[in-house]
This record gives structure tokens, C-alpha cells and sequence, in this order.
């Protein structure tokens, strides 16, 4: 066991060695976890943000002033009182996305039970904000006034109370983050480990371990160790100077050796099938055709673009077997939930047992890829 220990620890410092060597590869990795994931988790989204909306108020009530205050930050930008005169020329030079008119006696109709309306002039050339904003307002204002005239909205029995513990202004970016995160790295290791292997067959070196007293499992974890050690190092650093400082996703320091430990076991399954993926691929071209497909499905099947529940019954049994689903239901458990070892202990254990069984496919095979070799 002893000699076994030495042997990988040699054979990892080769591996950084052939790793540190190679620039192009440090700033690429560099970038995936850092620029790359900064400018994908500030893509333009569809939600709500900083809509412009002005306000005519023909009533100037408490409950005109209420309903005005009502529009907050992040989804709406102070509202600004316009002059009537001035509304269509605001609107058509896109100073304003929204404006509200609230007629006179607004307040006044509204206590006697009338049903007077607020006209909703929107600026349709930003079709997906006037969509989603229109909703928006009504929404807002339909609470505002159940909770202003003491009247319920819901007449059902059942009166659902809705507390959002995690992201309350669902910022995209808190969510994308984290996910790209996973992806990034689910491909880096992939690529990493893999081409590795295939760096060591066409560079003729495999024939220098043939002659070495040393296994194929030797080979195999030195691999695993040296990049997965790199990758593990900064993904920890893009978690707390990326996710946590640049994009403000408020991660706790406390939350930290729970995902490393994740991030470890995840690591080694990924890296496992990548051994594996290179040594069924004789050479770089066609590991990197088998590769790609396979880190696609594997991303867009986990879970972190759209729920896995609204994918079709067959896939959702055949991306449980995936490590990426696992790992993604164990970040989106550990940094948004904050659960501890005893909820995600099990998906610890699925990832040990994929990355075991992938890392014995690939030593069987690797035995006979070395026979093939020699």
C-alpha cells in the first residue's frame, strides 16, 4: 500500500508538471471560472428589472400615493410624476415603459364600492418588459387594494401563504451562478482527465509507463488527483470571489466544507467517466466528438437549465444515473437550502458508487488498452 501511495504521488507531480506546462489550457480554465461565468449569469433574462414607469395622479389620495410606492426596486425604478401633455412624447422617445393615469376621485369611488380603473399606457416595443410588467402591476395593485379596503382575494377555504427563504427578489443571476458553476466544471474535468490520457498515447510516453512498475489504477488516480486537485482549488476560489462577491449570492463560509466535500466525490465520478470516455476514443479528435455529446446531455438532463419534473418519464429515470443531476440537487440542497450531511448523504453515496463502478469499467479496460499499446 505504501508503494502504491508513493507511486501516485510521483505520478501526480508528473501530471502537474505536464498540466503547469501548458498555458493556453491555465488561462482557459481561468476564464471558465471567472469571465465566463460573470458574463453568462448577467445574460439578459425575461424577468422584471429597473422597468421606467411615470405616473399622471388626477387624484393625489392616500391611496393613489399608496399604490405608487407599491412599485419597489428591483423590478421597477422610482416612479416619476409626468405632465399630462408630456406623456406621448416621454413614450415614444422610450423614456418611459409604463405609465399609469389614476383618475380623479379614484379613492373616493373605490370606498363606495365602485370599480373605477387606473388606465395602463405601455411602450410595446419592449415586448417581453410590457408583457411580463403589465402582469406585474396588476398583480401588485390588485394586493395593494385587497389589503387598503379590507377585502380578501382569495375565496377559497384555503388561504396559501407563500414564504420565499432563498433569492426573495428571484435575481436570475443568483441561480445561474451556481449552475454554471456545475456545468463549467462538469466539462473541464471531463476534457481535462480525458485528453490527459490520450496526451499520453500519442505522445508515445505511455510506452515509458509500460515499462514502469506501476498499475493501471496508479495511473489512473494520479490523474483524478492532479487535475481534480486543480480544478477543486479553483472552484473555490470562483465560488467566493465570482459567485459570492461578484454576483452578491449570499453563500455562508459555514456552507463551505459540505460543498468541497461534494465537489470532491463529484470530481472523482466525473473524472472517472472521462478516463473512461478516452480510453473507448483512440485519439483526441475522437474523444473530443464523444465527449461534447455526452457533457450536453448530461448538463441539460441534470436539472440546472429546467426542473427535472418537466421532463419526460424516461428521462428523468435515465438522468438518475447521471453524477451531474446528483451534484446539482446537492449544490441547489447545500447553497440555497443550507442543508447539512444528514439530508445529503445519500446523494454523496450515488456519486461514490457511479464514480466506483465508472473507474472499474475504465481500469478493466485500461489493462487491455495498455496491451493493445505495447
Amino acid at each position: 500500500m505504501t508503494r502504491w501511495l508513493k507511486n501516485v504521488g510521483y505520478l501526480s507531480l508528473k501530471e502537474l508538471r505536464s498540466l503547469f506546462s501548458d498555458p493556453i489550457l491555465l488561462v482557459l480554465i481561468a476564464y471558465m471560472f471567472s469571465a465566463a461565468l460573470y458574463i453568462i449569469s448577467n445574460m439578459p433574462t425575461t424577468e422584471l428589472k429597473n422597468a421606467m414607469v411615470a405616473v399622471v395622479d388626477h387624484d393625489r389620495s392616500t391611496l393613489s400615493y399608496h399604490l405608487r410606492d407599491s412599485l419597489l426596486p428591483p423590478q421597477f425604478k422610482s416612479v416619476t410624476e409626468v405632465d399630462p401633455k408630456n406623456v406621448e412624447r416621454d413614450m415614444d422617445t422610450g423614456q418611459y415603459t409604463f405609465v399609469l393615469e389614476i383618475p380623479a376621485n379614484y379613492e373616493r369611488d373605490v370606498l363606495k364600492g365602485e370599480n373605477p380603473h387606473i388606465q395602463l399606457s405601455i411602450d410595446a416595443t419592449a415586448m417581453t418588459q410590457s408583457s411580463i410588467g403589465s402582469a406585474y402591476i396588476a398583480n401588485i395593485f390588485s394586493r395593494e387594494l385587497a389589503i387598503f379596503t379590507g377585502k380578501t382575494q382569495v375565496e377559497s377555504p384555503i388561504n396559501p401563504v407563500i414564504r420565499v427563504l432563498y433569492n426573495p427578489n428571484f435575481s436570475n443571476k443568483w441561480f445561474m451562478g451556481t449552475m454554471q458553476l456545475v456545468g463549467n466544471l462538469n466539462l473541464l474535468i471531463l476534457l481535462l482527465v480525458g485528453s490527459a490520457v490520450i496526451r499520453e498515447r500519442e505522445r508515445g510516453t505511455i510506452e515509458h509507463l509500460l515499462v514502469m512498475p506501476v498499475s493501471a489504477s496508479e495511473i489512473a488516480v494520479a490523474k483524478i488527483i492532479a487535475n481534480g486537485g486543480v480544478l477543486l482549488a479553483v472552484v473555490v476560489a470562483s465560488l467566493t470571489f465570482m459567485v459570492r462577491e461578484a454576483l452578491g449570492v449570499p453563500i455562508l463560509f459555514s456552507q463551505y466544507p459540505i460543498f468541497i466535500l461534494g465537489t470532491i466525490v463529484f470530481i472523482f465520478s466525473i473524472a472517472s467517466l472521462g478516463i473512461l470516455l478516452a480510453i473507448i476514443a483512440p485519439t483526441m479528435p475522437q474523444f473530443g466528438l464523444l465527449c461534447i455529446p455526452t457533457y450536453i446531455v448530461m448538463y441539460m438532463l441534470s436539472g440546472s437549465n429546467s426542473p427535472v419534473e418537466n421532463m419526460p418519464e424516461l428521462a428523468q429515470q435515465i438522468t438518475q444515473f447521471s453524477p451531474t443531476t446528483v451534484f446539482s440537487s446537492y449544490v441547489r440542497d447545500v447553497l440555497f437550502r443550507n442543508a447539512g450531511i444528514d439530508i445529503v448523504w445519500e446523494q454523496l453515496l450515488k456519486m461514490v458508487v457511479m464514480g466506483t463502478v465508472f473507474l472499474t469499467i475504465a481500469l478493466i479496460q485500461f489493462k487491455s488498452m495498455l496491451s493493445r499499446q505495447g
